[in-house]
């Protein structure tokens, strides 16, 4: 099977969610035996006009990379060259991945009469607190009748929960579908060989924003160290809440490592070096999660677990049936730093039972939520679609 992938403005390679997310959908599609045709950015942001005549083609990892470079927010301006492609290409089925300004690949895909599949890994109509929301209200609503007119579009849509798709939208052609780890890449250290390090290394893995807790993490953090606890702490990733984690940890600034995004391939060896990893995720700074429910479907988390990590997260739904509380990992109640602390301290208290949390958190991902579960998934509901 044919398949062309468009994921307009999102870097691939690249170090952000998405572009994780691109790759490893297209590889996996890939390594099943289809030709996968994968047009995102080679980075961030603008690069003049030369996107606009013809993407920049190469090879990656078995899939043609067909990099676009235009913003984000302009993403239709290149719904011309997304189409020529397509029409070079002769696709048996075109996705997206959705998002406000883009739609050149359901544009194309209706045209030419292919197949479209619509992936959906946020909240199509933002809640009105968001001010594109207020603000697309006052225009008459264009884009939320250009985001259903995608949904109507498209033949199937993937998210990981169904309500970030509008009411309007028939249940019948949402398939919940969540994202994964590649269990291959981070396969952790052999069971028989594996030792808690000394002294114990709790790694935070993600965006520094808000929502994702990166400040409550050393908060917890600072409440262990001041309380006798010999710990380290590795945050990898970046953000705007970046600088404000690296002044509250001044004061211990030795137990804490900031390493700065980092290349996709170099995440494995981080997780190896850690012992526990932690997703204090909290829904009150983000008015998408508090409308339509906790709908991410959270990467650091499978791979902490695929890297035979026990995990420590929020108890919130779905990540109270993805991490149990004492099988895989540990959870607590939604920004509470002190029952973070107390969650993190619970975990390696007894190293033992850490090694085995993270030998079932591996089992737990190989079994559910895997890239390659993912993309045979993903083939099945492609091959309905012929």
């Amino acid at each position: 099977m044919k398949i062309l992938y468009v994921a307009a403005g999102i870097p691939v390679p690249g170090a952000l969610g998405g572009s994780t997310h691109a790759y490893e959908v297209a590889r996996g599609l890939a390594r099943r035996g289809h030709e996968v045709h994968l047009v995102a950015a080679s980075r961030e942001g603008w690069r003049g006009l030369a996107p606009f005549a013809r993407p920049v083609s190469s090879r990656l990892d078995g899939i043609y990379l067909h990099h676009q470079d235009v913003p984000r927010a302009l993403s239709l301006l290149g719904a011309g060259p997304v189409l020529r492609l397509a029409r070079a290409v002769r696709p048996d089925v075109i996705m997206e991945r959705y998002y406000n300004f883009a739609g050149a690949g359901i544009l194309a895909a209706r045209r030419l009469g292919v197949p479209a599949l619509l992936e959906v890994n946020a909240l199509i109509v933002d809640p009105p607190a968001v001010f594109k929301r207020r603000l697309d209200d006052m225009l008459g609503g264009p884009l939320r009748r250009w985001a259903e007119w995608q949904c109507r579009a498209a033949d199937r849509i993937v998210t990981p929960l169904h309500t970030t798709v509008p009411a309007s939208i028939p249940r019948a052609r949402i398939v919940e579908l969540p994202w994964g780890a590649d269990v291959e890449r981070f396969a952790p250290v052999a069971w028989q060989r594996r030792q808690i390090h000394s002294p114990p290394n709790v790694v935070f893995l993600g965006s520094f924003r808000a929502w994702h807790g990166v400040v409550d993490v050393v908060r917890a953090g600072l409440r262990l160290l001041a309380g006798g606890h010999d710990l380290r702490f590795t945050l990898i990733g970046d953000g705007p809440e970046r600088a404000a984690a690296v002044a509250l940890a001044a004061p211990q600034a030795e137990r804490f490592t900031f390493t700065g995004a980092v290349p996709y391939a170099r995440v494995p060896e981080l997780l190896a070096a850690a012992d526990v990893g932690v997703a204090p995720f909290t829904t009150a700074p983000h008015p998408a999660l508090r409308a339509a429910g906790f709908f991410w479907s959270p990467l650091k988390v499978y791979e902490y677990m695929a890297a035979g990590l026990p995990v420590v997260t929020t108890a919130i739904p779905p990540l109270t049936e993805i991490i149990r509380e004492g099988r895989e990992g540990a959870l607590f109640p939604e920004g509470d730093v002190e029952a973070l602390a107390a969650a993190i301290a619970r975990v390696l208290a007894d190293p033992a039972a850490a090694l085995a949390m993270g030998a079932a958190a591996r089992a737990r991902v190989e079994a559910h939520y895997s890239w390659q579960r993912h993309c045979a998934e993903l083939e099945r509901i492609l091959e309905g679609l012929r």
